[in-house]
This record gives C-alpha cells, sequence and structure tokens, in this order.
C-alpha cells in the first residue's frame, strides 16, 4: 500500500510537528505541550483505529525505523546542543553569571542528591538505579526551554538563566549517568569508584578541548575565505556530527559536552556569516526539535505507562508510588533545588520562585533513560525496566504541568512584562517625533533610536523614550530587548541604513514587523528591504517638506455610522493613512503592499495638511520651531 511507505510516514512527522509548533504560536499555547500531545494522536491513540492501515498506530518509531531510531535521536540531540551553545553569548551573563554559576556548580549536586532520594523513596528503586536516574534528572534541555520561553514575556534574566541551565546541565546530567552506569556495571570487578571518576572525568576533558578546538577552527578558517560561502553551512554541520560521534565512541554522552563547547566558543569569538549560520541552525533546530518530539511521543503505549510495578504485587500499590514520586519531583525536588542555589543571591524572590517551578524534561533526558535502561537491563539489573514509564512520566508531567502554568505562574508573580505593544522608530527628526508624540496618546510605548545626540534633544524635549547608539550594534541587544516591541519604523535620512536595518532585523523581529520609509526612487542598491510606508511611497526629505507646511498627525475613530470610506472623504486628497489601532493596541500599518481591514471601534492615524487656520497656529503654538544651532 502506498500509503505505507517510509517516505509518507516521515512526511506525516514533518507536517505533525511543525504544523503543531504554528498553532502554538497561533494560540499561544505550549509548542512543546502540542507536539506530545499530536505524538500521541498518531501514535498509539491512531492504533486504535479499526483499520488495516492503523494497525499498530499511524506512526511506530520502533516498527517504522527499528535500528535507526537511536541514532536519529542521539545526532538530533547533538545538532539540538550545538545550536543551544550557539546563543550562549558570555554578555548575557552580565547580570545573571553568579545566578547560572550557582544553578551549575550548588544546583546540580543538590538537585542530584534530591533526585535520587525521590527514585528511591518515591518510586522504590534501588540505590544504584536511582542514583543514575537522579542524575538525569538534573536535565531540562533547550528541546522544551526554548519553546517554553518563546512564547513567555519575562526579563532577559530569568531567561538567560533558565536558557544557560538546560544547555549546560544536558551534558552534566549525562555524563552523571555514565559514571554511576561505570560503577554499576564494573564497580563489582574490582574497578574503583577513583579510577571510574578519573576515566570520565579525563574523557570529558578531551571531548571539551576537542569542541574548544573545533570551535576555535572554524571561526578561524571561516572568514579567511578558506571555505566558500555555499559550504559553509553543510561543512559546519559535518563537523558537529562527526565531533559528536568521535568523543561519543571514547565515551558515551561525552560527544554532547564536544558539540556544547563548540556552539559556546562559536557565539563568543567574531565571525563573518555568523548571522547567516546561525538562521540555518535555528532553523534546523526547529524541524529536529519537532520530529523527535513526535517521534518519542509517538512510542509511547498505556502497556508502557502502566508497566512501573514497585515491589509490592498490589498495583495500585506501584500507581500510588509512580504518582508520588512525581509529585516530590514536582513540588520538592525542584523548589528545593532552586532555593538551595540562589540562596542568598541578589536574584529577586519573585523570580526565584519562578525558577523553581519551571523544569520541563524533554528529548535528552528520553534518550539518556532509554539508552541506559536498555544497558542495564542486558547487564541483570535488577529494576531497570522501570526508567522508561518512569522518564516518559516524568516528560509528560512537566511538560503539560510547567507548559500550561508558566503563563499564569508569571503573572502572578508580577514578571509578565505584558503582550509586545512598543514601537520602535529609528532616526530623529521632526516627522518620527510627531509620529511618537501621536502614538503616546494612545498609549503605545515609543522609543526613538539615534546615534546623534543632538538628534535625540528634540525627542527628550517631547518627553519621548530614547536611545543612542546603532541599533544594528550587538551591544544594543544587552541594553533595548527588541522583545517588546510590536514594530520597528527605519525612518533615517540615510535609505541604505533603513534598508540595511529591516534587512538585518527582519528575521528576528519577522518581516511583517519592520518597514521603513521610502527610499528615493526605491531601485538600484537602495531598494526596499521591509514593508514601505504609506502608499504614495513618500521619501525623508517628501516628510520633512509636509512637516515645514506644518502638516499634522490626526486619530478618528471609525464606528457603524462614520466608516474609513466617510473618513477618506473628509480629509485633505494629500493626506496618507499611516496605521490602525486595533482593541488591544495592536497595530496595522497602511504600506504600498498591505492594506489593514478597518473595523468599527478601530482608531485610524493619518497625516495630512492642517484643517484650518485655527490648527495650523494651534500646531505652532504647541510646537515652535527650534532655533538653528
Amino acid at each position: 500500500m502506498a500509503l505505507d511507505s517510509l517516505m509518507v510516514k516521515i512526511a506525516v512527522i514533518g507536517v505533525a510537528g511543525v504544523g503543531a509548533q504554528w498553532i502554538a504560536w497561533r494560540t499561544q499555547k505550549p509548542a512543546i505541550a502540542l507536539m506530545l500531545i499530536v505524538g500521541i494522536l498518531i501514535g498509539p491513540v491512531s492504533a486504535m483505529i479499526p483499520h488495516e492501515y492503523f494497525r499498530g498506530g499511524l506512526i511506530n518509531p520502533e516498527r517504522d525505523f527499528g535500528a535507526l531510531m537511536d541514532p536519529i535521536i542521539k545526532l538530533a540531540v547533538a545538532v539540538i546542543l550545538f545550536e543551544g551553545g550557539l546563543s550562549l553569548n558570555f554578555r548575557e551573563l552580565r547580570h545573571a553569571g553568579w545566578a547560572v554559576m550557582r544553578m551549575v556548580v550548588i544546583g546540580v549536586p543538590v538537585g542530584w542528591v534530591l533526585g535520587t532520594l525521590a527514585v528511591h523513596y518515591g518510586a522504590g528503586l534501588d540505590w544504584g538505579i536511582a542514583a543514575l536516574f537522579g542524575g538525569i534528572l538534573v536535565v531540562t534541555g533547550p528541546t522544551v526551554i526554548g519553546p517554553m520561553l518563546r512564547s513567555l514575556r519575562v526579563g532577559a534574566r530569568v531567561s538567560n538563566i533558565l536558557k544557560w541551565e538546560g544547555i549546560v546541565n544536558d551534558p552534566i546530567g549525562a555524563l552523571l549517568a555514565v559514571f554511576i552506569f561505570a560503577y554499576l556495571t564494573y564497580g563489582g570487578a574490582g574497578t574503583s569508584i577513583a579510577g571510574i571518576t578519573f576515566d570520565v572525568l579525563a574523557s570529558t576533558f578531551l571531548a571539551a578541548v576537542l569542541g574548544a578546538a573545533l570551535g576555535w577552527a572554524v571561526t578561524w578558517f571561516f572568514p579567511r575565505g578558506y571555505v566558500p560561502e555555499f559550504l559553509k553551512a553543510p561543512m559546519l554541520l559535518i563537523l558537529v556530527v562527526g565531533s559528536f560521534v568521535i568523543a561519543d565512541v571514547v565515551q558515551h554522552e561525552t560527544g554532547l559536552v564536544t558539540v556544547t563547547v563548540m556552539g559556546v566558543v562559536m557565539a563568543n569569538r567574531p565571525m563573518f556569516s555568523s548571522h547567516a549560520l546561525r538562521r540555518f541552525k535555528e532553523d534546523l533546530a526547529v524541524l529536529l526539535i519537532s520530529g523527535v518530539f513526535i517521534l518519542l511521543s509517538a512510542t509511547l503505549d498505556w502497556e508502557v505507562i502502566t508497566s512501573f510495578q514497585s515491589s509490592s504485587a498490589d498495583p495500585l500499590v506501584g500507581i500510588i508510588r509512580f504518582t508520588g514520586f512525581l509529585l516530590l519531583l514536582l513540588f520538592i525536588v525542584r523548589p528545593l533545588t532552586v532555593l538551595t542555589a540562589l540562596a542568598f543571591s541578589s536574584v529577586p524572590w519573585n523570580e526565584r520562585l519562578f525558577i523553581a517551578w519551571i523544569a520541563p524534561r524533554g528529548i535528552v533526558a528520553v534518550a539518556i533513560t532509554g539508552l541506559f535502561a536498555l544497558r542495564l537491563v542486558d547487564y541483570g539489573i535488577e529494576g531497570a525496566e522501570a526508567l522508561i514509564p518512569l522518564s516518559f512520566g516524568v516528560v509528560m508531567a512537566t511538560i503539560f504541568a510547567h507548559g500550561f502554568s508558566a503563563g499564569w505562574w508569571s503573572r502572578r508573580l508580577g514578571l509578565d512584562t505584558g503582550a509586545k505593544n512598543g514601537v520602535l522608530i529609528v532616526g530623529a527628526n521632526r516627522w518620527t517625533i510627531d509620529f511618537g508624540v501621536l502614538l503616546r496618546k494612545l498609549d503605545i510605548p515609543v522609543t526613538i533610536a539615534d546615534t546623534s545626540q543632538y538628534a535625540l534633544r528634540a525627542a527628550r524635549r517631547r518627553e519621548l523614550e530614547v536611545y543612542r547608539g546603532d541599533i544594528l550594534d550587538e551591544v544594543t541587544r544587552e541594553h533595548l530587548d527588541l522583545g517588546q516591541f510590536q514594530e520597528l519604523i527605519a525612518a533615517t535620512d540615510n535609505d541604505a541604513y533603513n534598508a540595511l536595518i529591516c534587512d538585518d532585523l527582519g528575521p528576528e523581529m519577522g518581516y511583517d514587523s519592520v518597514s521603513q520609509i521610502s527610499a528615493d526612487g526605491d531601485k538600484g542598491p537602495l531598494r526596499s528591504r521591509g514593508r514601505v510606508l504609506m502608499s504614495e511611497r513618500l521619501t525623508i526629505d517628501d516628510l520633512l517638506k509636509a512637516e515645514d507646511a506644518d502638516w499634522v498627525f490626526s486619530r478618528t475613530k471609525v464606528t457603524e455610522k462614520f466608516t474609513l470610506d466617510d473618513l477618506k472623504k473628509q480629509i485633505d486628497s494629500q493626506a496618507q493613512l499611516i496605521c490602525v489601532m486595533r482593541p488591544g493596541k495592536r497595530l496595522l500599518f497602511f504600506s504600498t503592499e498591505a492594506r489593514p481591514v478597518v473595523e468599527p471601534g478601530d482608531i485610524v492615524v493619518s497625516y495630512g495638511p492642517p484643517e484650518s487656520p485655527e490648527a495650523h497656529k494651534e500646531k505652532r503654538e504647541r510646537d515652535p520651531k527650534p532655533l538653528p544651532a
């Protein structure tokens, strides 16, 4: 049957994963939870459909991929961790550095001990198995933290702590599992704990050196033209995969250290094409996260979840222990770990309490647990078969508990910064300042950025927020959070700079959220790279001449009786429609490519000649022309 081919199943996984992320973006729901639900639907739930095609499930990873399942997941995790390392710039640690250090140096040992106790006393497993799984439980990971942070509106410090903790602790948790696994399987044969520790630490050190060397080599060779542009992205991908495999062959799971260190080194060294390479890795990571989450959740079935049994013969006791363990993990282990690690630190209490609740587990936890569980079963170690249902239970419980409550908890603690409804205007001149004043009257936060201190004086006099500096400078991101703005408008007197701003920040903010004033002629090297405001393609010179003619901004509320057509008949024929403000302070701009639909209750902002001599006089009295310098 053609529909039963592996090609069709791969397409289904791709559509399901990316589709779930798109729905999450549209509905503002946690993407990780939706991907888990979709994976269960096309996996174990579809197996219940009484049709030949769905026998065993629409997607059954073990049946469909067989022996390829394990290497697919491990290589995907390697690329995801490398992409996470690329986002770890040391400048982010300016406010969160000590907190991250505490979460690693203090949080990991405390979390390991508390997790081990929870597994032993809560789940009833032996100390050796409990210590191994307790080490894995220190892992959170970028596969779940990244999608969750994208849907939250918390401060930079909280985001950086959670992001750094997730990426740095991933390889640490894996290495703890390696250490305990080596002790359980070889300790009885005369191998001392000191010897095992030395082997693990030595292989980890070599893996870190390999990652640092490769990261340095890439940032040295790429800018010097030794690799052509079209080969940089594929070569980097192969280097990541190759280095991971080499380190993993030497010692299991040390490849995670190699790719993480490689990413961190590259993130903190200057390199041409870094923006393009980072975009490629981000896109690839989104695809891999989607696919792997669908695969892992599709492997679930009721027998796996209920296969956990306690030492008691009563199945009810096993279920109670399973539930008790999850409650201990959620409400005791994580909160105590974070509060202990951040005790006496400068992190505010509301941020500590938020971080203490957020610890979803994902791909790395399940993949590492599954790998060691199978090996321990082969060695005949009692209780190892319980690790797989435990890991899936942890993933499901933490994803749903943290994913759906994170937004509510951030609002309760006063950390939610609210919807991004600000406007960033680049270029301080009379037109942008007048527009900023009008937006402020609509209760829209406005920031005007410019490199000239003198140009910003007029904006300060009108009590507008200003930022002095180059908006394209990476240092700017430390002082100006672009996530607070719903729209960026490039309106400097340099058409090429306006186009460059839209081209550079479009991928980060979204090309539908960046606009520019029309370039002079709008062709050749100055061709617009973002939306061009206003349908008449007015250049900055045209707008400044309009300011000399005392043009004004007006705001008009559209009703069922007074429509947009009525407004167009009323205003001057030369007037331009600028934007529409929807309920919730959402702005939609008129441009050469877009004509927003205006509905009753919307406020339309227009720009045109003064309506009367009285209005002309009023504008002059309110905003007299400054004396020439």
